[in-house]
């Protein structure tokens, strides 16, 4: 298991400047770097597509859908987490839009200790998070090198007449012999024969 400090990168959308400074008196350096305080949707989607952020923290001033949308976009579009701060009155139905995408809603005004396990919530969901990605990051290797090997099983079988056992077994000696992987030697097999 792997317990370092980790640092979390976060874009804060709020038209207010109250909103924003109370935040960042919340978000010490050492543990969250760099903040981006952008003031709306169209500028955090400017920022989101310049760099990847782990938190994005949405403050629903307008109780449109516009904030609803954008934190829904960010957990479903993006590997980020969301939390959405609306207004006490609105919690309940906001929670109600947002909770199926994985949107954090937070009703405001909020303690800072609330905010601070809020917080927590979202790092360790991002960590999670960060966990599939690797995961799925190494499904899709070995799905390339599946793929790879038997394209190049198919084309030794085609040209040089081999059995489905001998081209595996000869894809699988020579990644043995060179101590490369499977993928290299299949590679190499389809840039010869192909």
């Amino acid at each position: 298991m792997d317990f370092k400090e980790r640092v979390y990168s976060v874009l804060t959308v709020s038209e207010t400047e109250r909103f924003q400074s109370s935040l960042s008196s919340l978000l010490p350096e050492n543990v969250f770097s760099p903040v981006v305080c952008v003031k709306d949707a169209a500028s955090a989607k400017r920022a989101m597509l310049e760099r990847d952020f782990d938190l994005v923290i949405i403050n629903d001033t307008r109780s449109d859908d516009r904030a609803v949308k954008l934190a829904v976009d960010v957990c479903t579009e993006k590997s980020s987490v969301a939390i959405l701060a609306v207004r006490r009155e609105t919690y309940a139905e906001i929670y109600a839009k947002v909770v199926d995408f994985g949107v954090f809603a937070l009703p405001v005004p909020s303690s800072p200790q609330t905010v601070l396990q809020a917080l927590d919530w979202a790092k360790a969901t991002r960590e999670r998070l960060r966990r599939y990605e690797k995961t799925a990051l190494t499904v899709q290797q070995k799905m390339e090198e599946i793929r790879a090997v038997n394209r190049a099983k198919w084309l030794l079988i085609d040209v040089l007449k081999m059995t489905e056992t001998d081209a595996h077994r000869y894809i699988e000696k020579q990644a043995m012999d060179r101590c490369v992987s499977k993928l290299e030697v299949a590679k190499g097999i389809i840039n010869t024969y192909k």
